[in-house]
């Protein structure tokens, strides 16, 4: 689906899509102050490769030692490698050039546009610490949704700092998601609010 997407943008639908892709790009370049580049610094942080590798290990090793279950582990290691694969194929075959504004994050390589790394893994990291007190901690659950809310900060981010083009973002939202529940599924057996889990 992600090769299949980012085909289409950058060659049948380049026209059309590119061209509104490029409109939004410039509106949101068009908005830009200090006080809002200083936010869209901590929106881009919270979706940058190195907090989630951190993280994302801290929160395995904690459910699995806590369960005494190597279920939550793999959880969180197969969501990350598979958002991280998905990533490397649509930036590897379907190359994308930036939006056509000043890009506010310096160093990206200048045709991975296509998808939005830091959206994809914002949803793996967030999205699976969420998952994960679902199933274990539901008296809990309500205190940790609200970090659903990040990738949503990570994605507005993105587009204000010219790294990628809106299409680019929501190809990130959509096959991470999927991706992120596909696992949860397969891992926790049915919806994760009803997961039954062994900790034995």
């Amino acid at each position: 689906m992600v090769v299949g997407v980012g085909w289409l943008i950058t060659h049948p639908l380049k026209g059309s899509v590119g061209s509104t892709d490029n409109d939004i790009s410039r509106w949101f370049a068009d908005q830009r102050t200090s006080s809002l580049s200083d936010l869209a610094d901590v929106g881009t942080l919270l979706g940058e490769t190195i907090v989630e590798l951190v993280l994302a290990p801290v929160v395995a090793i904690v459910f699995a030692v806590w369960k005494r279950s190597w279920i939550p582990a793999l959880f969180v290691a197969l969501v990350t490698a598979g958002i991280g694969g998905f990533y490397y194929l649509g930036t590897t075959i379907d190359p994308r050039n930036r939006p056509p504004v000043k890009i506010l994050d310096p160093g990206l390589d200048p045709t991975h546009s296509f998808p939005s790394g830091h959206v994809g893994t914002s949803i793996a990291l967030y999205g699976s610490i969420v998952v994960l007190f679902w199933v274990y901690l539901r008296a809990a659950r309500w205190w940790v949704t609200p970090l659903l809310l990040f990738p949503v900060a990570v994605l507005v981010s993105r587009l204000y700092q010219g790294a990628h083009h809106l299409t680019d973002v929501l190809t990130s939202v959509v096959y991470a998601s999927i991706w992120l529940m596909a696992v949860a599924v397969q891992l926790f057996g049915g919806h994760p609010r009803a997961a039954k889990i062994p900790t034995d």
